[in-house]
């Protein structure tokens, strides 16, 4: 009985390590690249739009990079690819009719801290794509679009509610 009980013990402690060590230091690793959609609004509208921008392009940066690329690499791939991503978010935008101006910036762009389940996101500029549909006044959507090991995935109303995911902690939590 003695061994079940400290075996239990041990195995709590390592999950709970384990835990901490991946949602402290492996969440956003230090070369990543994020990807953010401000809506204009949060009309419902607005939000569809911000929601069918923000698929678009994490799907065509899907299709640019793969998981042998390298953090430059990738900076590289999205950077020598704007053109291609702001003609496809265009066509996209007056597909739907939307007739407010976009702005795409592609560099060092500023995230607010965030705090979700006890995780703490560090505010400050960050290597980024970001899109902000006419006054970028709306919920916003973010991600990690490298490494794809990564991915986050947040529906934001400028609070601390973003959820994130990683497929290392879902693994440990699936098994532990």
């Amino acid at each position: 009985m003695k061994k079940i009980i400290f075996t239990l013990i041990l195995i709590i402690a390592t999950y709970s390590f384990i835990g901490e060590i991946f949602a402290t230091n492996y969440i956003i690793p230090e070369e990543s690249i994020r990807l953010r959609v401000l809506a204009n609004s949060d009309l419902e509208y607005d939000q569809k739009i911000k929601q069918k921008v923000f698929n678009l392009v994490q799907q065509d940066i899907s299709n640019l990079l793969t998981t042998k690329n390298n953090y430059m690499d990738a900076k590289k791939i999205i950077s020598n690819n704007l053109d291609y991503i702001n003609n496809h978010v265009k066509e996209l935008l007056i597909k739907e009719k939307y007739m407010l101006d976009y702005d795409i910036s592609f560099g060092q762009n500023y995230f607010p801290k965030k705090t979700y389940k006890g995780v703490e996101y560090k505010e400050g500029y960050y290597e980024s794509l970001v899109i902000t549909l006419g006054k970028g006044e709306g919920h916003n959507w973010w991600c990690v679009l490298f490494p794809p090991l990564c991915l986050i995935e947040a529906n934001d109303d400028n609070t601390n509610e973003v959820e994130y995911k990683s497929l290392i902690k879902e693994m440990i939590d699936k098994y532990l």
